[in-house]
């Protein structure tokens, strides 16, 4: 069998064991250490403004946002349908309901005419509105932020950036994820960058950071002894991955053109192919492409034949691919929940196919999994 080739591994630069062997050297095995702080101040300075919390999962970056924006039991949640469960789950961790709006078929992103047309509707009832919205970057493309601010804006949504995909794309020349007064990023071991596991939450306003720091150290109240005024969580990040963090933080810029060097590649090599169709990139930003995304076939009968076939014939030869994300409306746990749109993430997800997006390919690797894709698609 062919050595596998994988969806998106961890690649690590150099530095990363001399941090952790500095935290070994140092007796920091914990969730407190020189790392920890280092990692969030010098991820300040990439993104380029803001105040950093870092925690041991994009999911419990989330939690606390929410938590933070004052989301509670009888609260509903506005998502955006296309993205993983962890965009959506710490809606429920707070009591709230989640409304899930389709994607643009023009960017795979929320749909900001859906999102305003659902806000509308509901003002012009006199319904109660949406407390949050948790806005997902998905696959590292940027959301129009300016439409969906100003919709934010107009409704008195507060708005949550999930950029858990998306470290190091830009909506004009802002990171991803610096629009709204809380966001968060993600370290999971198939991320951009990782640190084995982790997150990142983001928050313009240092009363905030302070507040989520406290919360994600069990809420521990300033005493000698261990004393309680509220619930919090064991969420802060160990100063290992703090390290690792810190390692990988160094190569990112170069991991970007990577990922994007790999989607270009794709292009190259399958552009010709009339049954596929690759994730567009927005005009009024630039993606990370995470992931190189494509769509197979015309409709969502045909194409979703052929990316089971493309997929299957990839793992039969050790290459892991993935479909699209299932959108959250069409998830047995969310079989109940509102749903504002059409069809559109049904059809991404019924027609969409991750591609092995791994920074160590090698050129043979790439032309191995393109020959295949052409093969199948050919054959079909």
């Amino acid at each position: 069998m062919p050595e596998r080739i994988f969806l998106s591994s961890p690649h690590m630069g150099g530095s990363e064991r001399k941090y952790v062997e500095q935290a070994f050297t140092d007796n920091f095995i914990a969730p407190v250490g020189p790392h920890i702080t280092a990692f969030e101040h010098e991820f300040e300075a990439f993104i380029g403004q803001g105040h950093c919390v870092a925690v041991t999962s994009g999911t419990a970056a989330l939690h606390l946002c929410l938590r933070l924006e004052g989301v509670g039991p009888g609260d509903e949640v506005l998502c955006s349908d296309l993205t993983f469960i962890a965009s959506a789950s710490p809606i429920i961790f707070q009591g709230a309901t989640p409304v899930f709006v389709d994607a643009d078929p023009a960017t795979w992103n929320l749909d900001p005419e859906v999102l305003e047309a659902f806000l509308s509707k509901r003002r012009s009832a006199g319904k109660a509105l949406p407390k949050a919205l948790v806005l997902v970057h998905l696959y590292g493309q940027p959301c129009d932020m300016d439409a969906v601010v100003a919709i934010c804006d107009e409704y008195g949504v507060t708005l949550v950036e999930d950029a858990a995909e998306s470290l190091g794309a830009y909506h004009g020349t802002q990171h991803t994820g610096t629009f709204s007064r809380t966001g968060v990023f993600s370290f999971n071991g198939n991320k951009i960058i990782t640190c084995g596991g982790g997150g990142m939450l983001v928050t313009k306003d240092p009363e905030l950071a302070a507040k989520a720091r406290f919360l994600s150290t069990q809420a521990r109240d300033d005493a000698p002894h261990y004393q309680h005024s509220e619930v919090g969580f064991n969420y802060r990040m160990s100063n290992i991955l703090a390290g690792v963090g810190r390692g990988q933080l160094e190569v990112l810029a170069q991991r970007v053109e990577q990922k994007r060097a790999i989607f270009d590649s794709y292009t190259q090599r399958l552009g010709d192919l009339e049954a596929i169709s690759f994730m567009p990139e927005v005009p009024t930003g630039r993606t990370n492409r995470w992931l190189t995304c494509v769509q197979m076939g015309d409709d969502a009968a045909s194409g979703y034949a052929l990316r089971e076939a493309v997929r299957l014939t990839l793992e039969a030869e050790n290459i892991e691919s993935r479909p699209i994300w299932k959108p959250m409306h069409m998830q047995p746990v969310f079989a109940n929940a509102t749903f504002a749109g059409g069809s559109a993430s049904e059809d991404i997800f019924a027609r969409g196919l991750c591609l092995p997006s791994d920074t160590k390919m090698t050129a043979a690797d790439m032309d191995r999994v393109c020959a295949i894709i052409r093969r199948t698609v050919k054959g079909r």
